[in-house]
């Protein structure tokens, strides 16, 4: 499986006439994680599906190997790209193997059924998510964490040199945050994927990825590693917030401390008695 690198070029999009996004200039790296964060309602989800081709551009392209996705079969594309949304819906009484096992539909022939490197790509991608032992479950039973977890397995099935993830830490605990983000390290380390990622933790975000984009008002504010968009004037320009930024202790890497909008937010032994 080669990994690929996707660039963006006067991208512009929206929803029904709204412009969200204007003149995104963007390359991502091969082999590498990048993560993309911003403030509410910034683009970042919009940036994502246009990446995927769930969002026709209304200006601009997004290119695959050097190639425009809109010249890219459906099924071809889906063999090369694979997208986590946000909150996705699975059909009423579907199994956890059965979802898993979509993943595996774009490198199915026509009226061919599940071979064995379908079957061992599902039970890789389950074992990858802690998630085997829900395999016969249905997964509307399962807590939202559990959820995410499949569905992330669902996407490592589908074994594409690109992975699109929108906000993969949802709903999921500190501990499964860590875990998820480590299998997704563990992916791009390992198998070479190019993996693009939205997230809401700016410290996780540093930790993980090697470069940052921040999106501001649908713009790109910045973008390189981590050591340089990852600053006080980005936090506050990008998140309307004052933060102390130093070095993570583990990595190295820089880490925000906010800064409290409210005399409430002090310490205890710093308050007036």
């Amino acid at each position: 499986m080669t990994a690929s690198a996707l660039r963006t070029r006067n991208l512009a999009a929206g929803y029904a006439g709204t412009g969200v996004l204007d003149g995104i200039d963007l390359d991502f790296a091969a082999r590498r994680i990048t993560a993309i964060v911003g403030a509410n309602a910034c683009g970042k989800s919009t940036l994502l599906r246009a990446l995927a081709r769930l969002l026709v551009p209304s200006r601009g392209q997004v290119l695959l190997d050097g190639r425009s996705i809109r010249d890219i079969a459906p099924k071809a594309l889906a063999r090369q790209l694979g997208l986590l949304p946000q909150s996705p819906i699975a059909p009423e009484g579907i199994s956890v193997l059965d979802l898993v096992g979509h993943g595996r539909h774009p490198h199915q022939r026509l009226f061919g059924g599940f071979t064995a490197a379908d079957e061992a790509a599902v039970a890789e991608a389950l074992d990858a998510t802690g998630t085997r032992s829900l395999a016969q479950r249905d997964v509307t039973d399962l807590s939202g964490g559990q959820r995410q977890r499949v569905w992330i397995a669902l996407a490592l099935a589908q074994q594409t040199g690109v992975l699109l993830l929108d906000e993969p830490t949802t709903f999921l605990d500190i501990n499964h945050q860590i875990e998820v983000l480590d299998l997704l390290a563990a992916l791009n380390r390992d198998r070479g994927t190019t993996i693009v990622m939205v997230l809401h933790d700016l410290n996780l975000a540093a930790r993980y990825a090697d470069r940052l984009v921040a999106l501001r008002a649908g713009c790109v504010h910045s973008a390189g590693p981590p050591s340089e968009v990852l600053t006080e004037a980005m936090v506050r320009e990008v998140f309307g917030l004052e933060a102390l930024v130093m070095p993570d202790p583990l990595t190295g890497r820089p880490m925000i401390i906010p800064c409290s909008r409210s005399p409430t937010g002090r310490r205890a032994s710093d308050r007036t008695p």
